[in-house]
This record gives structure tokens, C-alpha cells and sequence, in this order.
């Protein structure tokens, strides 16, 4: 036996993690380069779904994701998309099988889900993923230090201080939030040791990055950004569900129920998966509506769903270049990155747009997360690697003055950390203070930038108009966040605020919810085992209740008795408190099932052998897991799963 010598002494470990839309990743640094954390199933992605079960606790990853279509209302996916959003944004009003809840009276205006009688707002949600990534990084390097987050570059003030009260929540310090494709870019420079300028094209789950930088011996200079955060594989997705909604003649209340609209979600991503390697993909009707229906869709209809998508990438691409002032042909390389560059239109559209095939040496899903852990071992102080990042201001930061105009105290790709003033005056005699709105965007009117904060500085001894002098001050540090410092130069009068946009939490909030995750530690860490035995004794229930529908024949005398009051068993304690119980139940099942299960992978090897010359199948032969075969019958048997 092999063990791991663990130095209790060594100092905490920085990790970067990037919270993606689709999945997630927790990385660090190892001797010097960094490496993906892989769970106990050797799986680095973490699917990026939270389930809340009836006490209210959450459950992340593949087994929330497993609940989905049965829960469609508790089960939360692609809550990046909802980070930073009003409660009247339209991605609240796409198709989804989500239920919002009313907004209190004064309080925030932010996305709020309601699951079982609370609610839970993106910033919970993202948090309670978070928290699973720290407890993966945990049990590799024991001590988790600070934290290098990573948000799409073009992620507004709102939905960076929604990220960075989420790394809070989840107990995390929050060394820094960095830009996606930067993280990418900084992964693939150290990896490739290359210099030059390149383009990273980024397109996952929700959201979509240009950004041109330049490598250059270390230095990372980032000269223009650009992209949307609402487009993404998931509009894909949404793209081929409307399709099957008319291929099954589904009228809009079918269509619209919680259960259908995440069924047809989840065939529509799994057409989009099996698209990539093929021409044509099917999936059944997934609509539980009974019917054998096989539903079909071509490689070349999926691409004409989600040209006009894709074309919009292509805009944004084209104004980074010219903000950049670089032509296509003047780039060194095109960086790819997120799962949804596998799609092959995509692939072929980059092409076109920048004149040559992109780069994808190393995986698009694991290379953010491999910058983030880079950044986050600079930071503390344990990097080998000398590494300067230049990053900039993804929008316009302003005030509105006169009219409703916007003033761009700061513009668009503006480097960060970065300091600018504006100098203002009073519109009208004897005014004794100014209204100051700060907003961000690119439009000219206020109104149709995001607002990011409101706040009256008052005080001022009545004048002139004209007279008065304001001088505002933008402050922007190296996370993209932004503080205001409003002085009035006559009187001497001023204030400072940093600027926390109204659709987040507010710091009363995130403080009150850290005490109650510290004063209730235990209590949830017994929960969150209660919740995970609970859902094994779901899925191990189902599957034996399954295997003896399919194979009774295979039963001896006494067994089936044996086996359902096992199951029994399981039953009443699912319907209690007690973890251990549970846990003891699923093995009782385990031993009742165990003899039941093996004819039944004796009957499934006979079956595959049957016919073949040995040779052949010693050739062919692999070692499957549970219940990894084609029928979906054989080889889901509990025993198998759980020994």
C-alpha cells in the first residue's frame, strides 16, 4: 500500500476555478505547472447544476444534474446566465421551466428562484458550487488558500461583484477575478512558451469573449475585448428545442410545462453532442408522453438553426480587431476556448472570420481553469512563473449629465488597475447638490446603459449656476470593480462610494449569510449527508425495482422476498433522519441483491461472447461500469454500483 505523506506545516495552496455556465473546474499548481482537481471518480467537469431537495438543502453536480427532468423547478442550470440580472432582464423571460419569485418591496432587484417554499437568488446558487469545487480542492491539497475566480471579459460591474459576493458565500478568499480568455491565453503562453499577438475566441455554455492580447516574455497585454454574456451553447440548445417542440406538434401549454421544456433541453444538447462527431443524431420522443417517436436531426439543419448565432460572435469580432487596430492577417493565432467551439460550424467560422484555423492544443474546457491556478499561484506569493497581466475595462464606465447624456469618464478597453476624473458643474441657480448616476455600457443615452449606482452629495452652499465645481473620480482595480469619489472643490464636501450595483446582494446580506454558514457548519454538513444517502436510496431503489421488472426470471426461491423487504427497508429509512441508517439499509440491499446481480453479468458476458472466437474477444474486450451498457438494463444492478 501506497500512502501520501502530508506535511502538516505547508502553507496553504492558492487554487483558480472557473465557474462556467455548463461546468466547472477547481486547479492548482504542482511542481510548477498546474493540473486540473479530478474527484473520486476521476472526473475534472463538474457540471454546474444545483438541486435543492425538500429540506431545502442543495446537492451539485451530476447527481442535481440526474434530477433535473423529474425536478425541473428545484433543479437550477446555467445559473451564470443569471448572475448580476434584474428581475425584469430578458433571460428571465426565455423558455425556462423556472419559477421566479415576486421581489420584496425596497429590497434589491435581482433574479430570484422559488423552490419549495424559499427562494434562492444566482449568487446562493453559484455559491453552493463553489463550496463543492473548494471540497474537491480540499481533499487534494488539504488547505485551500486564496482564490483566482474567472468571469467572461465582457461580465458587467454587476455581474463581477455578483461572482465575487459568491466566492464570499462559499468561504472563499477572493484573490482576484479574471478575465476568461486572458486566464486562457496565460495557460497557453506559459504551456507553448510562444510570443506574439493572438486572438481567443471564447464561446461556452452562456457566454461569449473576443479578447486580442499580446504575449509577450511574460507580459500579457491585453488590447481589446469584447463578446456578449447571453449567447452561448445553451442558445443552441434553445435553438434545436423550438424545433422539437414543432417536430412533435407539441401545442404552447405542453410546451411550456416545467418538466417538457427541461426534457427537450436536455435532447436538444444531446443532439448538439452527438452532432459534433456525426452528420445525423437521434433521441427519443422526451416528452414521457409514452410513444416509441425516434426523433432525427441532421448536422446540416443545426447549422442553419444557429448560423444567425454565430454570426453575432462575428460581429463582436470584428470591432475587437478594430479596437485593437489590427487587421485578421496581422494575428500570430486564434486561440479556441469553451465547449462550444467543438461544434464544427463554429470551427469553420472562425476560420472564415480570421483567415486560418484556430489553435486548440490544449482542451477548451480545461484551459481557464488551468490560467486561473497560474494567476492564483502568482498571487500568493508561490509562482515560478513571472507574469504581468494588462487587462482591460470590458465597458464604458459614466455619469449621466444634462439630459439623460452619458459622460465616458472611462471608455472601453481602458487598462486595468486604472484611475480617471471628470469635472462638472450645476445646470441651475442656487442648487445645493448634485444627483450623481453612474452607469456602464456604450449607448449614449443613461437610459439605455445598466445603472450601476445613484447617490446625492449634498451640502452645497447655494450659487450661481456654473459656479460650483464637482470633480468625480472612477477608480477601477484589477478585478474590474469600480469605487467613486464624488468632491465638491469650492466647499471642500465630499463622498466616496463604492459601487454596489443593485442587482446583487448588499454587504448586510452576504455577512449575515456567512455567520449562519459558520453557526450552522455541522448542522449542514450532516444535512448535505443526509441529502447525498437520500438520493443514493432513490437511484439504487429504482434501478433494483427495474432490474427485477426486467430479469424476475433469473430470481431463486426466496430471493425476490429477500430483496423487497430490503428495499423496504431502504424505504423507511429515506423517509427518516438518520444518514447511518440509510447507509446501512443500501448495504443490507447490496447483500440481498449481490447473488441476483451476478447471473445477471453472467448472463450479460455469455450474451456478448456468444459466437466469437476467443481471440477476437480478448481483443475487443473492455471493462464496463455500471450500467454502461447499450440497453440501459444490464450492469445497473446496486450491487454492482456500490461494491
Amino acid at each position: 500500500m501506497l500512502l501520501e505523506i502530508f506535511d502538516p506545516k505547508a502553507p496553504p495552496r492558492a487554487i483558480g476555478i472557473d465557474l462556467g455556465t455548463t461546468h466547472s473546474l477547481v486547479a492548482f499548481v504542482r511542481d510548477g505547472r498546474p493540473e486540473v482537481v479530478a474527484d473520486c471518480d476521476g472526473e475534472r467537469l463538474l457540471p454546474s447544476v444545483v438541486h435543492y431537495d425538500e429540506h431545502g438543502q442543495a446537492l451539485v453536480g451530476r447527481g442535481a444534474r440526474a434530477l433535473a427532468v423529474e425536478h425541473p423547478r428545484e433543479t437550477l442550470v446555467s445559473v451564470k446566465r443569471f448572475m448580476g440580472r434584474g428581475a425584469d432582464d430578458a433571460e428571465t423571460r426565455v423558455r425556462s421551466p423556472y419559477t421566479f419569485a415576486p421581489q420584496d418591496a425596497g429590497g434589491p432587484n435581482t433574479v430570484r428562484f422559488a423552490l419549495r417554499g424559499k427562494t434562492v437568488t444566482p449568487v446562493e446558487a453559484s455559491a453552493e458550487i463553489l463550496r463543492t469545487l473548494k471540497r474537491l480542492a480540499e481533499d487534494e491539497i488539504r488547505t485551500v488558500g486564496g482564490a483566482v475566480i474567472t468571469v467572461p471579459a465582457y461580465f458587467d460591474d454587476a455581474q463581477r461583484q455578483a461572482t465575487k459576493d459568491a466566492g464570499r458565500l462559499a468561504g472563499l478568499e477572493v484573490l482576484r477575478l479574471l478575465n476568461e480568455p486572458t486566464a486562457a491565453a496565460l495557460a497557453y503562453g506559459l504551456d507553448k512558451k510562444v510570443n506574439g499577438t493572438f486572438a481567443v475566441y471564447d464561446l461556452g455554455g452562456g457566454t461569449f469573449d473576443i479578447t486580442v492580447l499580446v504575449l509577450d516574455d511574460g507580459v500579457f497585454q491585453v488590447k481589446a475585448t469584447g463578446g456578449d454574456s447571453a449567447l452561448g451553447g445553451d442558445d443552441f440548445d434553445r435553438a434545436i428545442a423550438e424545433d422539437l417542440i414543432g417536430d412533435l406538434g407539441l401545442d404552447a401549454t405542453r410546451a411550456g410545462e416545467p418538466a417538457v421544456v427541461r426534457a427537450l433541453l436536455d435532447a436538444a444538447r444531446a443532439l448538439k453532442h452527438g452532432l459534433t462527431e456525426h452528420d445525423e443524431a437521434t433521441v427519443a420522443d422526451p416528452t414521457g408522453s409514452g410513444t416509441s417517436k425516434e426523433l432525427r436531426y441532421t448536422r446540416a439543419r443545426l447549422d442553419a438553426r444557429i448560423a444567425p448565432l454565430i454570426a453575432r460572435t462575428g460581429v463582436a469580432c470584428r470591432r475587437a480587431l478594430r479596437d485593437a487596430g489590427l487587421e485578421a492577417a496581422e494575428l500570430d493565432g486564434v486561440i479556441l476556448v469553451g465547449g462550444s467551439t467543438r461544434v464544427p460550424a463554429v470551427k469553420r467560422f472562425v476560420a472564415e472570420v480570421f483567415g486560418r484555423e484556430a489553435l486548440a492544443d490544449i482542451d477548451p474546457d480545461q484551459v481557464v481553469a488551468l490560467g486561473a491556478a497560474v494567476q492564483a499561484d502568482q498571487l500568493s506569493g508561490q509562482g515560478q512563473n513571472e507574469v504581468l497581466l494588462l487587462d482591460v475595462l470590458p465597458l464604458s464606465l459614466g455619469i449621466a449629465v444634462g439630459g439623460g447624456v452619458v459622460d465616458k469618464v472611462l471608455p472601453r478597453n481602458t487598462t486595468i488597475p486604472t484611475t480617471a476624473r471628470g469635472t462638472y458643474t450645476t445646470q441651475e441657480d442656487k442648487q445645493t447638490g448634485f444627483d450623481i448616476h453612474v452607469v456602464q455600457g456604450e449607448r449614449e443615452l443613461a437610459g439605455d446603459n445598466r445603472s450601476l449606482a445613484r447617490f446625492l452629495l449634498k451640502g452645497i452652499p447655494p450659487m450661481a449656476a456654473g459656479l460650483a465645481k464637482l470633480e468625480v473620480t472612477f477608480a477601477v482595480d484589477a478585478d474590474g470593480l469600480l469605487t467613486v469619489h464624488a468632491r465638491e472643490a469650492t466647499t471642500g464636501i465630499e463622498q466616496v462610494v463604492e459601487v454596489k450595483p443593485s442587482y446583487g446582494l448588499d454587504d448586510e446580506t452576504v455577512e449575515r449569510m456567512l455567520l449562519e454558514a459558520i453557526d450552522h457548519g455541522e448542522e449542514d454538513l450532516a444535512a448535505r449527508r443526509l441529502a447525498e444517502e437520500r438520493m443514493e436510496a432513490h437511484r439504487l431503489r429504482s434501478a433494483t425495482k427495474k432490474a427485477i421488472d426486467t430479469d424476475a426470471h433469473l430470481l431463486e426461491a426466496g430471493e425476490q422476498v429477500a430483496i423487497e423487504g430490503a428495499l423496504a427497508e431502504v424505504d423507511a429509512a429515506a423517509a427518516g433522519v438518520d444518514p447511518t441508517r440509510i447507509h446501512a439499509a443500501l448495504d443490507a440491499l447490496d447483500r440481498a441483491s449481490k447473488p441476483f446481480a451476478q447471473r445477471r453479468m453472467d448472463r450479460a458476458i455469455a450474451q456478448a461472447i456468444r459466437g466469437r472466437a476467443v481471440d477476437d474477444v480478448a481483443a475487443n474486450v473492455t471493462t464496463p461500469g455500471p450500467g454502461s451498457d447499450s440497453n440501459g438494463s444490464e450492469g445497473s444492478v446496486p450491487s454492482e454500483a456500490r461494491h
